[in-house]
């Protein structure tokens, strides 16, 4: 079947995906049994599972699975057609995902500047997956093209948080103190605790916010576990040395929690 050669492909490039396959139908459903599709970080790749509302609800929960390695790489998922996704044609369907290469080293970079942009550049040719969140598209478009970078263009903080997954080593790394804010507070209310979280700006922007962070009742645990001034002391203030310094340490804190 075509579908094995692509995920052949996929496997040997090491493209993250999931294979989707229709496996229990009762009553209508839209497609036959066995159907399969493949779906990657961008949305469907290859083939079907019945399209129209049941495939887009299929896709999101395997976008999910993408995004997120702790949902797991197998999972069945049945839907009522009629009750859940308000299909005219009722009875239910259930689908099986297998996730594909999900297990790997999420890196979230909030800010498109000139040190990201050398970190970026450094980050495509290692095994990582980067997720890039900046409200300045033109910023976003000089990343490199490559398939373990994402980007996405959003303000939003509460939006921007939402979207990275939720194993990430995070660098919060934008314009200046009234981005950096905002974003910290909306990482520091999730329920979850990511592995590291660094900020870019010098001892003294890190006392005051620090400081800030602590008189607005977040745990003086968890803002002092933030990395900033962000990297390893070591080189000098050239972009290129700084994302060299702030990879270096992504590297040193990967190591010692044995990611």
């Amino acid at each position: 079947m075509e579908i094995f050669s692509k995920v052949s492909q996929l496997l040997k490039d090491g493209t993250p995906f999931v294979l989707m396959t229709l496996t229990g139908i009762k009553g209508s459903a839209p497609q036959d049994l066995g159907s399969k599709a493949l779906v990657g970080d961008e949305g469907l790749l290859f083939g079907t599972v019945g399209g129209g509302i049941l495939e887009a609800a299929a896709l999101q929960h395997a976008k999910v699975m993408l995004m997120d390695s702790t949902q797991g790489i197998k999972q069945s998922r049945t839907w009522n057609l009629q009750q859940e996704l308000g299909m005219t044609c009722g009875g239910e369907a259930t689908i099986f995902f297998e996730a594909y290469s999900t297990q790997t080293w999420n890196i979230a970079l909030f800010g498109a500047g000139h040190v990201i942009q050398a970190m970026a550049r450094i980050l495509a040719t290692m095994d990582c997956r980067v997720h890039c969140v900046d409200p300045r598209q033109d910023w976003l478009d000089k990343l490199p093209k490559t398939s373990n970078i994402q980007t996405q263009c959003l303000s939003e903080p509460s939006t921007s948080v939402a979207v990275i997954p939720k194993d990430s080593f995070v660098c919060v790394i934008t314009q200046g103190h009234s981005t950096d804010l905002p974003l910290l507070r909306e990482i520091l209310r999730q329920e979850h605790v990511y592995p590291y979280v660094g900020m870019i700006g010098s001892s003294v922007k890190s006392i005051r916010m620090r400081k800030a962070l602590i008189n607005e009742g977040f745990s003086k645990v968890d803002v002092e576990a933030l990395h900033s001034p962000i990297g390893l002391p070591i080189g000098g203030n050239h972009p290129t040395e700084i994302a060299i310094s702030i990879i270096a340490q992504l590297l040193q804190v990967r190591e010692q929690i044995g990611v």
